[in-house]
């Protein structure tokens, strides 16, 4: 069963098209990576995915009613201000809100489990705008998280996290994948993309330009079309470590 069907979906800024006629399938354990240049269309295809956004196509989370929506997929986009003072627990309860208003305990061990995925154990009582713009990055993974939807969608979660936090995090979204989940992800750091996506998607100019596992999508032909960067992609045993050479 697909968790997101996109047919021929398209988004477009006056006449122009920003996501032009692209059509694509997401299911249950790939950690699918949305990558492209800037400008390439990923955020506005993830938002029309989702209904938040004008769009001619198909789109199946945008066909469901906002409740059964909410309880498909998490969704965390890249603006992350924390406007008010709520203790991180609280902030990360609100994920559990398309389930019921009343605290149940699948509810306490959500919030639990999302808690300590984000190492945010010690965190619980501490006010969200007292944290570090990563910090509070980290919660609002957290709250997505604590949604404990079939399908997590998330604009550049790594943002704004250091090395470590950024690892951490990716380990996380490829564990809830591989426990029966599935993600979709945008990301900029292409080495990142291919160490942790079972597949990678590369948009250009709001294109589907290609679809596949990260080595047969991250083709120097590729690169140097759509990024036009000369780049070497060395295997660790780590995984896939892309160094770029020289802009194009």
């Amino acid at each position: 069963m697909n968790l997101l069907t996109l047919r021929n979906l398209t988004v477009r800024r006056g006449e122009c098209p920003v996501v032009d006629d692209v059509s694509l399938t997401v299911t249950r354990g790939e950690c699918v990576g949305l990558i492209g240049p800037n400008g390439a269309g990923k955020t506005t295809l993830l938002r029309a995915a989702l209904g938040l956004l004008p769009h001619e196509g198909y789109a199946s989370l945008a066909a469901l009613p906002a409740a059964d929506r909410a309880k498909a997929a998490a969704w965390m986009p890249q603006q992350r201000e924390i406007a008010w003072p709520i203790a991180v627990e609280d902030l990360v309860r609100l994920g559990r809100l398309p389930h019921g208003t009343r605290l149940t305990p699948r509810d306490k061990e959500a919030i639990d489990d999302a808690l300590t995925r984000m190492g945010l154990d010690n965190y619980r009582q501490r006010p969200a705008t007292a944290l570090s713009g990563g910090e509070q990055a980290r919660v609002l993974i957290a709250r997505a998280l604590a949604q404990d939807t079939p399908l997590l969608m998330a604009d550049e979660p790594t943002a704004g996290l250091d090395p470590a936090a950024q690892l951490a995090t990716l380990d996380v979204l490829r564990q809830i994948a591989e426990e029966g989940r599935g993600v979709i992800l945008s990301l900029h750091d292409l080495s990142l993309a291919a160490r942790y996506c079972t597949r990678l998607i590369l948009l250009d100019r709001g294109q589907l330009r290609a679809d596949g596992a990260p080595m047969a999508v991250l083709t120097e032909d590729n690169l140097a079309r759509t990024f036009h960067l000369r780049a070497r992609i060395h295997e660790t045993p780590e995984g896939p470590f892309l160094q770029p050479l020289a802009r194009l």
